[in-house]
Parts: structure tokens; C-alpha cells; sequence
């Protein structure tokens, strides 16, 4: 049989899987939105783990007292293998659940596709691969919303941004998935702007950051901000000493001071 989970790391999964769950019941916790949301996600991030470790106490259960009736039945050892091999899988399941994962996960994503080499034809190339995308996500079940785009003369993409949210909090998110996507793509093909028939390579970019979380409203007092003004000095017109040419402005919170 495979080797025991840590009892450490279960254990802090379980310890903050019920302090999630304390806090989800607090009615105060939904007056917050952004915090609820935080929590709802983690919380939804711990649900399979909590699942296979559920499955697996039970198959752990169900194996001990296979083994103990078998001692008195040997009709009931024909169930211990198949109860051994199931707590096996189950065990390294959750091993792997346990594993340490990249936090941004689950995250949403803003997408960006910027034309590159190739001219017209790397637009339409651009234009394919945000399609892609588009459609990938959508068949996911996730949302897709254009942030901005700018076209080029045949209906391709200069460049595109897309916000792609999936529609519930999950361990495995968009980042997850489409985070290896960033970088630079080429395409070898005949363009639709070729007329000898030759073949191109065209290139685009992709860029990928999760999506940051909300912001709350950030208030900065005014005395808290040292104005510098700097002007330009030497030989010049009338300006010279009296125009502003640089400003620094440095926030320094009372509690620095």
C-alpha cells in the first residue's frame, strides 16, 4: 500500500478548510464583496482536495474492516485487493492535490494578441489565434469580453484584448490553462495576400497576466504629499527662471515621518 499522506499537511488543509467554512456562514462577511469573493474562492479551491480526502478516509475504513471480517469469513478477502489498490489511487490523488501549486490558478485572465512581423497577413494570423482563444474559452464555458482592439484593413487584428473570466471559482482556472500560451507564435502558410502562391511566415504576440484582484479606494491626504518644483536655469528667452519644466511629487505618510 502506498505510503501515509503527512498528517501535517492534511491537517492544515482541513483547520483552514472549516475556518472558511465558519467565515462563508458569517452574514457580516457578504457586506464586503471583494472579501467574500476571496474567501468563496480559496474555498472552492480547497473542494477537491476535501473530496478526496473524504474518499479516501472511506476506502481506508472500508479495507480495515474487509481485513477484519476476512479473518473470520474468507469470502471477504477477495475484497481486500481491490480495497488496497483503491485506497492506493486515492492516497496519490491526494498527494498530488497536496502538491505545491502556482496561486494564480485560478485566477482570470486579460489576454493580449499584437500583430508582428508579416504585415497584413501577421494581422489576420493575430486575428486567427484571438478567435481561437475566443472559442476555446467559450466551449469551457467561460466569459470573453474585448477589452480593446484595433483592426487592420482585411478584418485581422493590429492588436486585441480580451478579459476571460470563468463563471465559477475553481482550483484549476483560466490561468491555468492558458498560461503557457504566452509568447511569440508563428505561422509558416500561402496569405490570403499572396498571389503567387508562396509561402510566408508570419508572427504574433501573446501576452497573458492573471487578473489583479479589486482595489479598495485608496484616500491620500494632501498633507501627506511633498511638492518639488524644479525650473530651468543658464542662458535662454524669458522663461528661463520663471517655468516650471519639472514637478516631483513623493508621498510621504505621517507615520514615515
Amino acid at each position: 500500500m502506498a505510503g501515509q499522506t503527512k498528517p501535517s499537511a492534511i491537517d492544515d488543509i482541513l483547520a483552514e478548510h472549516a475556518g472558511l467554512e465558519q467565515q462563508l456562514s458569517d452574514p457580516s462577511l457578504h457586506n464586503d464583496p471583494s472579501a467574500a469573493r476571496r474567501v468563496g474562492k480559496r474555498f472552492a479551491e480547497l473542494a477537491p482536495i476535501m473530496a478526496t480526502y473524504t474518499k479516501l478516509t472511506a476506502a481506508r475504513d472500508d479495507l480495515e474492516a474487509a481485513r477484519e471480517l476476512a479473518a473470520d469469513d474468507s469470502s471477504f478477502a477477495a475484497e481486500v485487493p481491490d480495497l488496497e489498490e483503491r485506497v492506493s489511487e486515492l492516497d496519490k490523488a491526494l498527494t498530488d492535490l497536496l502538491a505545491p501549486r502556482d496561486p494564480h490558478d485560478g485566477d482570470d485572465v486579460v489576454l493580449e494578441v499584437k500583430s508582428g512581423e508579416g504585415g497584413e497577413e501577421s494581422a489576420l494570423f493575430a486575428g486567427d489565434l484571438a478567435r481561437m482563444y475566443t472559442r476555446y474559452a467559450e466551449r469551457t464555458g467561460w466569459r470573453v469580453e474585448v477589452l480593446g482592439a484595433t483592426y487592420s484593413d482585411l478584418g485581422g487584428y493590429k492588436d486585441v484584448t480580451l478579459s476571460i473570466k470563468s463563471k465559477t471559482d475553481v482550483r484549476d482556472g483560466v490561468w491555468s490553462r492558458f498560461k503557457f500560451e504566452g509568447g511569440v507564435h508563428r505561422v509558416q502558410r500561402v496569405p490570403v495576400t499572396e498571389s503567387q502562391g508562396r509561402v510566408h511566415t508570419s508572427a504574433a504576440g501573446v501576452f497573458i497576466y492573471p487578473e489583479p484582484d479589486e482595489v479598495e479606494e485608496v484616500q491620500i491626504d494632501d498633507t501627506d504629499l511633498r511638492i518639488d518644483v524644479y525650473r530651468s536655469s543658464g542662458k535662454g528667452g524669458q522663461g528661463v527662471n520663471t517655468t516650471d519644466s519639472a514637478v516631483r511629487i513623493t508621498h510621504l505618510p505621517r507615520a514615515s515621518w
